[in-house]
Parts: C-alpha cells; sequence; structure tokens
C-alpha cells in the first residue's frame, strides 16, 4: 500500500482555490431585473467575476489531473472518463467566461440606443443572462456530477476514503443535478433558496474532501510500482 500524499494534498487545495474563485464569480449586477442599465456602473464586478471563473478552470482540471495516475491504478476506464467529464467541465466554464464581458457590450449600447434598439437589446440581454444559466448551473454542473460519480465509484471500490465520504458524495451529486434539472425545466431560479439549499450538500463534501485529501490523502494499491 501506498500513500501518495504531496499529489492528494495538491488535489484538495485546488479544491479549495475553485470553491474561492466560485464565490467570487458571482456577480449579482447580471441577475438584476435592470441588469444591462446598471451594468456599466458594476464593471469591476464582472470583470472580477471573468477572472474568477477564469481561475477555476486550471484548478478543476488540475484536481483530475493530479490524482489522475492514482485513480488509473484502481480503474484506468472510470479514472479517464472523470479526467474527461473534467475537460468537458473546463469548456463550459470557459464559455461561460466569454459569455460575461458580453454583458458589457450590450451596456454600453444600450446607453446609445433608442426607445425600439433598446426594447431589442432588453431581449438580447435576457437571452444571454438564460444562456449563462444554463452553461453554469445546468451543463456545467451535470459535466462536474457525471465525473464526480466515476471518481466516488473507484473510492467507494477501494475504500482509499472512509465510505461514509463517498456516499455522502453520491447523494449530494444526486441533490445537485436534481437542483440543474429544476433549472432547466423553468421550475427554479438560480441562486434561489431552494437551489443553494440543493447545492448546500455538495458543496459542504467537497470542502470535506479537500481538506481529508490535504491532511490524511488516501491509500491506494500499487500496481506496476
Amino acid at each position: 500500500m501506498h500513500t501518495n500524499r504531496r499529489a492528494t494534498a495538491i488535489a484538495g487545495a485546488l479544491v479549495i482555490l475553485g470553491m474561492i474563485a466560485g464565490a467570487l464569480s458571482v456577480v449579482p449586477a447580471v441577475d438584476e431585473p435592470r441588469r444591462l442599465a446598471l451594468i456599466s456602473a458594476h464593471e469591476g464586478q464582472v470583470i472580477l467575476g471573468a477572472v474568477a471563473q477564469t481561475v477555476m478552470i486550471p484548478a478543476y482540471v488540475g484536481f483530475a489531473l493530479y490524482l489522475y495516475p492514482i485513480l488509473r491504478a484502481e480503474n484506468e476506464a472510470l479514472s479517464l472518463g472523470f479526467l474527461g467529464f473534467r475537460l468537458i467541465a473546463a469548456t463550459f466554464h470557459f464559455i461561460g467566461v466569454i459569455l460575461l464581458p458580453l454583458f458589457l457590450v450590450l451596456g454600453q449600447e444600450l446607453t446609445q440606443a433608442d426607445a425600439a434598439a433598446a426594447s431589442s437589446i432588453e431581449v438580447v440581454g435576457e437571452l444571454l443572462r438564460t444562456a449563462r444559466d444554463l452553461v453554469n448551473h445546468v451543463a456545467l454542473i451535470v459535466a462536474l456530477s457525471l465525473g464526480d460519480l466515476l471518481l466516488f465509484r473507484i473510492l467507494w471500490r477501494s475504500r482509499s476514503v472512509p465510505r461514509w465520504l463517498s456516499g455522502w458524495g453520491f447523494v449530494a451529486i444526486a441533490a445537485a443535478v436534481s437542483a440543474s434539472l429544476l433549472v432547466l425545466f423553468g421550475v427554479v431560479d438560480v441562486v434561489t433558496p431552494l437551489y443553494l439549499a440543493m447545492n448546500a450538500p455538495l458543496a459542504l463534501q467537497s470542502f470535506v474532501f479537500a481538506v481529508w485529501l490535504m491532511t490524511r490523502g488516501f491509500v491506494t494499491k500499487i500496481r506496476d510500482a
């Protein structure tokens, strides 16, 4: 048995970095009723959100890359799937980054538009907000969740971490995916009490898992060492 403490410690630190960046990537101005009319006054908020979401890309992918060699020793197919879904999620992160500055562009256009043009710009702004919500809170979450299901399947079978931690991951992922589906079908909006409550178990589990990786790591069998 062997514990790769350095790799798991870095992976855990990347989870924490991703969570901090995720909190900073929230841009309240984008969700305001008159978002385009007010967006220019919150340019710094939009830029910070874009930069923070950019930081999440290497954090999320790096987490998978550091764990992949260890996980591959347990199950190569599942570990490759885990890494693949992380790369897909990174693509959605990148799309989310690109969408944010477009709000600033529309906000500037709105200030120079007449009444008829302004109405059309507002419609485009609403479509842009919907697209961003679907990317960040549906496509991205589902991609991450599918990958993490594979991760916790490996950890459950190998007992590399306590089974209560892996089991918690399964339940929390189910709740998060359910919340994303509710957003997809228009049952709930993002950043509402119900949506946040359904995502809270996964956020807490991710934090505990990260701390576990940094302080305890996990043990895997080494094959072809």
